[in-house]
């Protein structure tokens, strides 16, 4: 009884040793702002969320726990989109966010859209994603076929704060077309495709990597199309701006839906200069750390997509510290 009693109070003692162990190391709390959850931000900044959090007590990497930074405790958070979430970054209300290259680089430089506007030199790139297409989506039935056939037409942008927003605006321009030219409407992911199936709206435009969760749903449900954004006006925006480049949305991303022409824009995770370098080394090893490969893998359809091969392919914003000191260890910065 004596052996069985002592080998209880070593039992015990380890376990609260290693419960005061948990509570002593230092718990990190960070977010990443994404956008709305039925698009694609929201469900891969819950993989890359994952995929880096290691919050104490968790088992080690090499016994088959997690592999993020100790200590730290990574949330996605839902927000409006690209806008919202560089304001929220440089304002200090979110750690990080995903924007839009385009979007970004504008905050950062003070030009395109965001002109006459201070400069966000404080703005640093994480890492490039995922490629990200435009849609513009109508009822099949709608005799929409253009973007020129929105004139007159009631159409959802998204909301001002999104990425959506600013792409929208430059593709009805690219095609002859203005804000004045439709009755424009902020409706996001599921509130627009049931306006559109209810006869509220004739059409709406989504900034996101196929196949996004409210458009699979939509087309499950209703007869939809894809209308193209090609020709001239396709052309005229990659040329004007150097973000866009003209791409497809295959056949079969949704159901009943053909491939269709249209241009995309690379989605980049950002942070600000003010972050930690450690920490943010950190991080971008854990995202980059095999065991996030299988994460990415099997998170979500885009997942197979954000490799570090391309984790710097069309940044338009300085590399943060941090995130530099890792790609340099790499190879992938000489």
């Amino acid at each position: 009884m004596a052996k069985r009693m002592a080998a209880g109070i070593v039992t015990a003692t380890a376990l609260t040793l290693s419960a005061v162990s948990a509570q002593a190391q230092e718990i990190n709390f960070f977010t990443i702002g994404t956008g709305g959850t039925a698009y694609t931000y929201y469900p891969v900044g819950g993989v890359i969320a994952n995929a880096i959090s290691k919050p104490p007590g968790s088992r080690p990497c090499e016994e088959g726990g997690s592999c993020g930074v100790d200590g730290l405790i990574a949330s996605a958070v839902s927000s409006r989109g690209s806008v919202d979430n560089i304001n929220a970054v440089l304002s200090g209300l979110r750690n990080s966010g995903f924007a839009q290259s385009d979007v970004a680089y504008w905050a950062y430089t003070g030009t395109g859209t965001m002109d006459g506007k201070e400069p966000a030199t404080k703005l640093r790139s994480i890492a490039a994603l995922f490629e990200e297409h435009i849609h513009l989506v109508a009822l099949d039935k709608s005799g929409i076929n253009s973007v020129a056939d929105l004139k007159g037409k009631r159409v959802s942008l998204d909301e001002p704060g999104s990425g959506t927003y600013v792409d929208a605006g430059l593709i009805l321009e690219a095609n002859g077309l203005t804000l004045d030219d439709v009755t424009a409407e902020a409706l996001k992911g599921n509130a627009a495709a049931e306006a559109l199936r209810n006869g509220k709206i004739d059409a709406f435009f989504v900034v996101a990597g196929y196949p996004t969760g409210s458009l699979v749903e939509l087309a499950s449900a209703d007869d939809i199309k894809l209308v193209p954004i090609d020709g001239k006006g396709a052309q005229a925006l990659a040329e004007k701006y150097g973000f866009f480049s003209q791409s497809v949305i295959p056949a079969g991303a949704y159901e009943g839906v053909e491939e269709t022409a249209t241009v995309a824009v690379g989605a980049q995770w950002y942070t600000s200069a003010d972050q930690d370098e450690e920490l943010i080394y950190q991080i971008t090893k854990a995202l980059w750390n095999d065991k996030s490969r299988k994460l990415l893998d099997v998170g979500h359809a885009k997942g197979k997509t954000i490799t570090l091969e391309t984790a710097l392919s069309g940044i338009g914003v300085p590399v943060h510290p941090g995130a530099e000191r890792y790609y340099k260890e790499v190879g992938l910065i000489k």
